[in-house]
């Protein structure tokens, strides 16, 4: 790995942290429970972006799957969350 490509992804790593201890701020502090749940998926989808530098990284397929099941986990939490949020139930 060349020494930019290294830097490169240090400083996104770096930066993907600072935006993960935001929205954590977020989801503490959040006025509403709307602004939690855009809050929760904002972490996910930056976990999924943490995961796919880490497999560009160490060059390794596992981190992509792993980063397509964390983005099938958090759209389906999302829409249940969305739909509780709106009808007060999850299950009809």
């Amino acid at each position: 790995m060349s020494l930019v490509l290294s830097t490169a992804i240090g400083a996104t790593l770096v930066l993907y942290a600072l935006a993960m201890a935001v929205g954590l701020l977020r989801v503490v502090r959040g006025p509403s429970a709307q602004d939690r749940v855009l809050a929760l998926d904002f972490l996910y989808v930056v976990g999924m972006l943490v995961m796919l530098v880490l497999a560009i990284r160490y060059d390794s397929e596992m981190y992509f799957e792993g980063a397509l099941l964390m983005v099938l986990f958090g759209f389906v939490s999302s829409v249940a969350l969305a739909k509780f949020l709106l009808r007060g139930e999850v299950i009809e």
